[in-house]
């Protein structure tokens, strides 16, 4: 109790501190592509290429127009897909494992300077609640095609993506007269994509290890004016 107390007390002394101004609170669009990986899972594997898109959200901080605070609720695209030159190679058909998530980003960002147009840093923490997993074209000797069910012959598979997942982030844009923005992103997962699976039969010891999502973005957001 006193420890949350103490978490409210110390919020609410920065943002009264930070004069951040929820009048003059700006929203938007955003939409884009995500390349995708995820660490130490399925063997082989590669990169995965979905998209992004929903809404956005930026409060000043100051009066400067040059610091925000940045929200945004989004339909996000991650996970990963099969190592193309291995499946060709034995003859697989191209694997996907496709984790969709509504994703909440809170980003603390900063314009260069106080132009109208700017290129600007963004950094923040990310959390991500899966929607949906799709699983596509999984070879049986992996264990599974349905990522709720465990197949017999390898009891320690299970590729069940977490319900939830967070991570943190940085990247660079370039914003049009406050108003058009690219912006390019990197997410490192700081949780267990897949806690469950465990692909012993690979023989390989990182398959054993924390599943860490990677996810590197490209969106345009455009702000009402």
């Amino acid at each position: 109790m006193k420890k949350n107390l103490f978490g409210s007390l110390l919020l609410m002394s920065f943002f009264s501190q930070a004069q951040i101004d929820f009048r003059s609170t700006e929203f938007g669009v955003v939409a884009g592509g995500t390349y995708s990986r995820v660490i130490n899972a399925h063997h082989p594997s590669g990169p995965r290429f979905s998209v992004l898109g929903g809404v956005t959200a930026q409060v000043p901080i100051g009066v400067d127009e040059q610091f925000y605070i940045q929200a945004e609720v989004l339909y996000f695209g991650a996970g990963e897909g099969g190592d193309r030159k291995y499946e060709k190679t034995v003859g697989w058909e191209h694997a996907v494992y496709a984790n969709n998530y509504l994703s909440v980003p809170f980003n603390f960002k900063a314009y260069f300077s106080e132009a109208e147009s700017e290129f600007y840093g963004l950094v923040g923490p990310r959390f991500n609640f899966l929607i949906s997993q799709k699983v596509k074209n999984a070879p049986a000797e992996r264990g599974y095609y349905d990522p709720n069910v465990t197949n017999p012959d390898y009891p320690d598979i299970n590729g069940k993506a977490n319900s939830f997942n967070f991570g943190i982030g940085a990247g660079i844009g370039y914003s049009y007269k406050r108003q058009l923005e690219i912006a390019l992103k990197y997410d490192i997962g700081l949780s267990n994509t897949y806690p469950n699976l465990v692909e012993t039969w690979t023989m390989d010891p990182n398959t054993q290890k924390k599943k860490s999502e990677h996810v590197l973005s490209l969106g345009l957001t455009y702000f009402f004016k």
